[in-house]
């Protein structure tokens, strides 16, 4: 199958090219032609399959289809798409300008941690999508800075993200502010009760479509590394050194151990940048655009990056602390072996683990290799796991 099968507008198609689409992924096949139908959507999928593009392309196509009379020569809002972090609203929004190039659409991205001033100029001038975190977006409701009275399409992307992060609230305030007749599509890697009591709410005779939810991309292969806490950093530098690698995601527990160990790698010489929640936005833009331009070959992050971080071609990521939750596991992992590439995820593994561990291999359906780097000191540790 190929992008033409969708018979979405020709002014798509620069957009298609330049991102090196050729096949549809299996979430591309299975939602587009429901979107471009009109129907509203449920989508159950891990990070890493091509979802993005899947809601993005046909919303493009709707856009350009039926284009309505500008009001002083502004766009209205047609188009809101609420995401959980800074980083994946940047993200969705890089596609859906990357994807538009030769259609004149604009988008833009409104998220907490920076300035008011430049969103709310940036709407003034008229934007056709907009792509927000749901504190700023009500903020900014509330200022009547923007008007979601014409909104088309809505978009929840990662949904259980979302409630991980307490937006239930702004989520129901959000959906009083958009029209009743829409079309809403609803992203989400896992479905606890909760989410799936909204998706019931909002959704009127959704097309369903489910790849591998919760599991991650099998284009993954997964290694466990059996350490104590003292010679983890020992084993990283060892591993770093000895495996030959391409861009490496660290993911590490706290925020200061992403500092800290993200210190101790570029006294070792690395490239290395540190991603974690206390930075500015500015600060976390530079960090996650080096590690995109191959400027920093290495990024050290905390959970904040497992989500909205979306570099092709990282080759290892490094669980240097094993997640808390099971879902944590499956979006730090997705970071790798997106778009049908293969990567690598090894996991260190402290005795306290093991817990964990059996959860992580349950969803999989298979038991994570467990390994030993060789020739290195393991100093008589013999791993329980």
């Amino acid at each position: 199958m190929t992008f033409q099968q969708f018979h979405l507008d020709p002014r798509l198609q620069a957009g298609i090219k330049a991102a090196g689409y050729v096949t549809p992924t299996p979430i591309q096949q299975q939602a587009i032609p429901g979107i471009l139908a009109g129907r509203d959507l449920l989508g159950l999928a891990p990070t890493g399959t091509g979802k993005t593009a899947a809601f993005m392309l046909p919303i493009l196509h709707h856009l350009l289809k039926q284009q309505p009379r500008r009001e002083n020569g502004r766009a209205p809002v047609r188009v809101l798409i609420v995401a959980p972090t800074r980083e994946l609203a940047e993200q969705i929004r890089q596609s859906a300008v990357a994807l538009s190039q030769k259609t004149g659409l604009r988008s833009i991205a409104v998220y907490g941690g920076v300035g008011k001033k430049p969103q709310i100029d940036a709407l003034r001038r008229g934007a056709d999508i907009v792509v927000a975190c749901p504190g700023r977006l009500l903020d900014l409701a509330g200022e009547r800075a923007i008007d979601l009275s014409r909104v088309e399409i809505l978009v929840l992307d990662e949904a259980d993200r979302m409630f991980d992060m307490g937006f239930l609230p702004d989520i129901r305030r959000i959906l009083k502010l958009v029209p009743e007749k829409r079309q809403t599509l609803f992203f989400s890697a896992t479905m606890p009760a909760d989410v799936d009591k909204l998706a019931r709410q909002i959704l009127k005779n959704p097309a369903t479509v489910s790849i591998g939810a919760r599991a991650p991309v099998k284009t993954v292969s997964h290694t466990l590394y059996p350490v104590t806490p003292k010679l983890k950093t020992p084993l990283l530098l060892a591993m770093l050194e000895r495996t030959a690698t391409g861009r490496v995601l660290i993911f590490t527990r706290t925020k200061r151990r992403a500092r800290f160990l993200a210190r101790d790698l570029e006294q070792q010489g690395y490239n290395v940048s540190a991603l974690q929640g206390n930075m500015s936005q500015i600060k976390r833009q530079k960090a996650i655009d080096g590690f995109r331009s191959g400027r920093h070959d290495i990024l050290v992050a905390t959970d904040v990056a497992s989500r909205g971080i979306d570099v092709a071609d990282i080759s290892h990521v490094i669980n240097f602390d094993m997640p808390d939750t099971v879902d944590a596991y499956t979006h730090r992992i997705g970071r790798t072996g997106r778009a049908e590439e293969t990567g690598e995820a090894f996991t260190f593994a402290e005795p306290t683990d093991i817990a964990m561990v059996r959860s992580i291999e349950k969803v999989l359906g298979s038991r994570i290799e467990r390994r030993r780097l060789e020739g290195f000191d393991y100093r008589g540790y013999n791993p329980p796991l």
